[in-house]
Order: C-alpha cells, then sequence, then structure tokens
C-alpha cells in the first residue's frame, strides 16, 4: 500500500474520532484536518490518478460537509446559523 493511501486511511480514522467529540472539542483537530484534505488529495492523485483523487474528494467533501457549507456561506455573505450548542449557551 502506498504512502498516500496510508496517509488517506489515517486521516478518515481521525476524522472520524474528531467526529465524536463534542463539538467545542472539535476545533483543535478539525482545523489541521481541514487544511490537510487538499494537500492529501493532491498526494493521491499524482500518486494514484484522477479517479482515486477524486473518490478521495467525495469522501472529504462527506466528512466535511459542516465546515465547507459553513465557510461557503460565509464566504458568499449569506447568513450563517450557529449550532444549538453555541445558540443555547452551553460551553
Amino acid at each position: 500500500m502506498s504512502w498516500s493511501l496510508i496517509l488517506a486511511c489515517l486521516w478518515v480514522l481521525v476524522s472520524a474520532i474528531t467526529a465524536m467529540l463534542p463539538m467545542r472539542l472539535q476545533y483543535v483537530p478539525g482545523i489541521p484536518l481541514l487544511i490537510a484534505a487538499p494537500v492529501l488529495l493532491v498526494y493521491l492523485g499524482v500518486q494514484h490518478g484522477i479517479w482515486v483523487a477524486l473518490l478521495g474528494l467525495a469522501a472529504v467533501l462527506s466528512v466535511l460537509r459542516n465546515p465547507i457549507i459553513y465557510f461557503g456561506r460565509k464566504a458568499l455573505g449569506l447568513p450563517v446559523e450557529l449550532p444549538k450548542e453555541f445558540k443555547e449557551g452551553k460551553p
């Protein structure tokens, strides 16, 4: 198995663990995962071709759909809704 596939599998595992954390604890591991995703997709594409990179992109979009929607709406100037946990004032 190539290093890019090993790193992709580790990325998925760490993302799944991060998703199980409470929302307030997801930011610290989530930001590096969000930054690492495009780098990992390019690495996958270079080693295995565009189809594997597109499959990886589908996985990344599935896992990170909420942050992508949030930043997309923010970039377009649309209203952004916060999760219930933050609306209710819970720590």
